[in-house]
């Protein structure tokens, strides 16, 4: 009972967690489009400063946002019941879109610098944003093939998933770092009158926004980061419920029921020791197979 009690809580901790990063994602989009639409010209695609607005406003969307949450989808309870497989499609889906929206923006700033004439590629902004599209698309053609095609055998898998969790999460955190210095040079560029040093409301409202990225970056990578929150492997999958349920039909059940003096204690070690056995076959890479 006491180990469902903890179970819940941490259940309720998880979405709590969960709760609070979808709320800063989808403030940071508000933000971005309160930005273009309220102090900038707005969206439009025909070489103005409109379609320039393009690019914070996609990146945020797909590069930032929906990255983010499909680096923690596999963490979400109530999916660790849906196949692997099904996950595994919703994963690289939602990264499928950001890549899309992510280039979109990137051609968005080409055209706009041709069509003003401003060169392309001189700072570093622009270099890592550069850097950062080309190695997400590396990873998810990667992903693809690795993960999702059945002709990798689950050994190599096993060696490679540890790459691509911290390939992911780096690429992550470049991009909210390259995002912040976007916003940074744009402010720059555009607020002449009264200047970026003024502190006008428009540069405090892309301030926060900049604030608000990485706070959602932050939580991302600590729900990614948190061993407890993991999809359990299939073999395990009862023993890790959320709803902390007895497990049924695991060996943890049979050495419980046996012997009848099982205390609370004993029920707790052995779960424990199922967990840390979870681990073992995380380690193993046993949940990179289908």
């Amino acid at each position: 009972a006491a180990h469902g009690a903890r179970k819940m809580e941490d259940y309720g901790r998880f979405l709590a967690l969960l709760a609070s990063t979808l709320l800063v994602g989808f403030v940071s989009v508000i933000l971005s489009l309160v930005w273009v639409f309220h102090y900038r010209e707005g969206l439009s695609w025909d070489g103005s400063p409109g379609e320039f607005n393009w690019h914070p406003v996609l990146v945020i969307t797909g590069f930032v946002f929906m990255q983010g949450i499909a680096i923690i989808v596999y963490r979400l309870p109530w999916t660790w019941k849906c196949s692997k497989l099904l996950m595994k499609f919703i994963h690289a889906g939602l990264n499928t879109i950001a890549m899309i929206l992510a280039i979109v923006s990137m051609v968005a700033v080409f055209e706009f610098h041709n069509a003003k004439n401003i060169p392309n590629m001189y700072s570093l902004h622009s270099w890592i944003g550069l850097t950062a599209v080309i190695f997400y698309s590396l990873q998810l053609f990667l992903g693809f093939a690795v993960f999702l095609l059945p002709f990798v055998p689950v050994h190599l898998r096993a060696v490679l998933m540890p790459i691509h969790v911290y390939s992911g999460l780096t690429i992550f955190a470049t991009v909210i770092a390259t995002a912040l210095m976007g916003i940074t040079e744009k402010l720059i560029f555009s607020l002449k009158n009264p200047a970026y040093s003024a502190s006008p409301p428009e540069a405090t409202l892309v301030n926060c926004l900049g604030l608000l990225l990485v706070i959602f970056g932050s939580l991302i990578l600590w729900m990614a980061s948190r061993p407890h929150w993991k999809r359990p492997p299939a073999e395990n999958a009862k023993i890790l419920r959320p709803i902390g349920a007895t497990p049924e039909g695991t060996e943890v059940e049979s050495t419980m029921t046996n012997s009848s003096n099982a205390d609370k204690s004993d029920l707790r070690i052995n779960t424990e020791a199922a967990r840390k056995q979870n681990i073992k076959f995380d380690e193993a890479g046993q949940r990179s197979t289908m």
